[in-house]
């Protein structure tokens, strides 16, 4: 405990110094400071937290000099019982301090190995600061070294040529690595003729460094024998197109647009080599197309199956149907009139061309229609070829070779087909040549190539004039036909009213086609189908429909031509023109019919020849399908034919009883008669009892075999089996009404008293009878 002893003793001590000191304190409290007046409070606050001496000021006991006495013995004994503790442990810190001093001994050795350490330490720092500088300093040469290295690398590969470079160029095939080659080569000489890039030529321009002008004439050289090389390729290339039966798409496709990446090289390389390559393609393909179509149209010309001539016109002359022998050539009655199955030339736009040497060696022969397109789809399939290759191998030069190359070739066509239409009277194959022209426009549109519109618009106003020609040639001969010379004229059809239905119907039939959904007789809406707008060049002449009018010809027009429709007038355009035309022939045909039928000596006969004529030509235009405005207007005048044959028929056998029915019924539908008192007093009409027996009688024993007569006649006159059926069918309707009226007039003028002849009036029942079992009979 004697360390608690001196720390008691020590705390007492500073307590009794702290309590002089505040004693001092107190007594110089008005003198001190602030800072002290805080000093004091602090201590007084220690001395306070000692409880025992807070409890003794508390109660007043405490004495401070026994108290300062005390504690002061009480560290005298402290002291000494310190020291006994000392001399009692002598020894023992004497051993301590031995052991001390030898501790001291050792660390004065190892501080003075360790300050040789240090000094030693030092020299090796300086070293590494040296190190460390020669480091710095060789990284930055080898940075600059490899710097200089990449860059002297890379200006060296733009402007060195490889040995292997020169090689392929000089010498090598033109192929893939020919390409490679020259592509390279021109980034060289780009390079170093027009590159500012100074980044590996310290600041200066390629083509001014020692071996930039060195490399620049090695370059030019090489360049220059890639230039000779390539010219001769293609020039070597282009020649081949000129052999015969050469694939002139395969070379374009494997030898030319394959290498036109040199094409460009030559472009920006020698300008006129390029022009003089293009002017060589161009004459080359220009001349080899020439030759080809030229080759293949005289082969086709030899399969032209001739249809028309000059003389195959509707109402030609019956002499030039007859041969030497006088007998009647069957095969010229039709032939430029009847479509058959040329139309099917429009609808199979996938059939191939044909090949001339196969056709030639079978013996074929083709109308020209046919040939015209199978020139046409050789030539729109050129076209295209050529337009895409032109644009792909010559690029925004393309469209300035394409007229050179096709130029020759189209005026062929032309030639040729301006030939062929001076001699060219068949006008359903010129009609169905204009429908391929604008189905061959439409395609090339489809296909987005415009380079051959003037072409098919020259070849379109080629066609139209000629057809226009052609067909005021069929109108003048149906208008200034001679009855005379057309043939025997009998009761049958005549061969002109078949001609001119064959000739319409193939007409509106071609119109038709494209026009779904429309019909085929809708002038104006066919119209719209055709070439609006490209009208003739030279236009012949104006439709001859305007001298067709009543007050043209007095006299011309009869029951047989009604008035004319209000059609509307469609002028301006070719296609307007050729509709005007058709109803112009169909106005002259009607008229010709009529004064054929002049040549009987008979209203009946004339009559029964128009309804054979005109049965006919509606029967064909049923055969064909063709509906229209023209179709309904020889229907209408069929029906008018009919009657006026129903009342001629019943004349020849009932006249008598007519004239009675006609005459007494328009007595009696006088005002002055139907009065009141004119009808009651209807026995006073002015009516021969005898005549009226007579009549009854007569009908009564005459008319099964009138009826008769009728049948025989309606069948040999009717050459139609349905036409002679209405016809009878009409007649013998048209006579029972008549009896019906007949019988009615009996009744209303002996209405009061009926005369004993009424009983062999004929029932209409065994009329209808007698009817059927004729109608059951056919």
């Amino acid at each position: 405990h004697q360390s608690e002893y001196i720390e008691i003793d020590n705390f007492h001590q500073v307590i009794l110094c702290r309590y002089l000191s505040i004693a001092n304190s107190i007594t110089t409290l008005k003198m001190s400071n602030r800072e002290e007046t805080e000093r004091l409070s602090s201590d007084l606050a220690l001395f306070l937290s000692n409880p025992q001496i807070k409890s003794c000021l508390a109660d007043g006991s405490l004495n401070l000099t026994s108290y300062s006495s005390t504690i002061t013995s009480e560290l005298d004994i402290l002291e000494d019982e310190c020291i006994d503790i000392y001399r009692k442990n002598s020894n023992v810190i004497k051993a301590l301090r031995e052991d001390m001093d030898e501790c001291d001994l050792i660390l004065a050795s190892l501080q003075e190995m360790l300050l040789g350490f240090q000094a030693d330490l030092g020299g090796l720092s300086g070293d590494i600061k040296s190190l460390q500088e020669q480091s710095r300093t060789l990284g930055c040469k080898l940075e600059n070294r490899r710097e200089a290295e990449m860059n002297l690398r890379n200006y060296l590969q733009r402007i060195i040529v490889p040995p292997s470079l020169a090689d392929i160029i000089c010498t090598g095939p033109v192929d893939a690595n020919f390409i490679n080659a020259v592509e390279e080569l021109e980034q060289k000489y780009a390079f170093i003729q027009h590159s500012a890039d100074t980044r590996y030529t310290c600041g200066q321009r390629p083509d001014t460094t020692p071996s930039g002008k060195e490399m620049k004439l090695h370059i030019t050289k090489v360049r220059h024998r890639a230039i000779i090389r390539i010219r001769t390729y293609f020039l070597h290339t282009i020649s081949q197109l000129r052999k015969p039966k050469t694939n002139v798409k395969m070379i374009q496709i494997n030898s030319l647009l394959k290498y036109k990446s040199l094409m460009q090289f030559i472009l920006m390389a020698d300008i006129d080599i390029y022009n003089e390559i293009r002017n060589v393609y161009t004459e080359s393909m220009s001349k080899t197309l020439y030759a080809l179509f030229r080759t293949y149209a005289n082969q086709l010309a030899l399969l032209d199956n001739s249809i028309a001539t000059r003389k195959d016109v509707i109402a030609v002359e019956d002499s030039a149907l007859r041969d030497v022998w006088t007998r009647v050539n069957m095969s010229k009655r039709g032939d430029a009139f009847c479509l058959g199955s040329r139309w099917e030339i429009l609808e199979n736009h996938k059939n191939m061309p044909i090949l001339a040497h196969v056709a030639l060696s079978d013996g074929k022969k083709y109308p020209y229609e046919v040939i015209f397109k199978s020139v046409m789809m050789h030539l729109i399939d050129s076209v295209t070829n050529e337009f895409i290759f032109v644009r792909r191998f010559f690029e925004e030069n393309g469209p300035d070779a394409f007229q050179g190359i096709f130029g020759r070739t189209l005026s062929l066509m032309n030639e040729q087909l301006e030939n062929y239409l001076f001699n060219c009277y068949d006008c359903l194959g010129l009609l169905l040549m204009i429908k391929l022209t604008h189905a061959n426009k439409r395609t090339m549109a489809e296909r987005k190539v415009d380079s051959l519109n003037d072409f098919l618009d020259s070849c379109a106003n080629l066609l139209w004039p000629r057809l226009k020609t052609v067909m005021d040639k069929q109108l003048r001969s149906v208008r200034d036909g001679d009855v005379r010379k057309l043939g025997t004229i009998d009761l049958h059809a005549h061969y002109v009213s078949r001609r001119y239905a064959e000739f319409t119907c193939s007409i509106l039939q071609i119109l038709n086609k494209g026009t779904k959904g429309q019909a085929m007789g809708n002038i104006a809406a066919l119209s719209a189908s055709f070439m609006a707008g490209a009208s003739l060049n030279n236009t012949k002449k104006q439709s001859s429909s305007q001298n067709l009018k009543d007050d043209s010809v007095p006299g011309r027009r009869s029951s047989l031509d009604p008035s004319k429709q209000n059609a509307p007038s469609h002028r301006g355009s070719a296609g307007d023109m050729l509709l005007n035309d058709i109803s112009a022939l169909q106005d002259e045909t009607i008229l010709l019919l009529q004064r054929l039928s002049r040549s009987h000596n008979t209203n009946k006969k004339k009559i029964i020849f128009l309804i054979n004529n005109l049965d006919q030509i509606i029967s064909i235009f049923q055969e064909r399908r063709v509906s229209g405005k023209e179709l309904n207007r020889f229907v209408d005048l069929l029906m008018q034919q009919r009657e006026l044959f129903v009342e001629e028929e019943l004349l020849q056998s009932f006249s008598k009883m007519i004239a009675f029915v006609q005459q007494t019924e328009q007595h009696m539908n006088r005002p002055k008669f139907n009065t009141g008192k004119s009808a009651a007093e209807g026995n006073k009409l002015d009516i021969n009892i005898q005549v009226v027996e007579s009549l009854v009688r007569d009908f009564s024993s005459t008319w099964k075999q009138g009826i008769e007569q009728i049948n025989r006649d309606v069948l040999s006159f009717f050459a139609n089996f349905r036409n002679g059926m209405e016809v009878l069918k009409q007649v013998l309707t048209q006579l029972l009404l008549y009896y019906t009226r007949f019988q009615d007039i009996i009744r209303k003028v002996f209405r009061s008293k009926p005369p004993v002849f009424c009983k062999d009036l004929v029932s209409t029942s065994a009329i209808l009878a007698e009817i059927k079992k004729h109608a059951l009979s056919i």
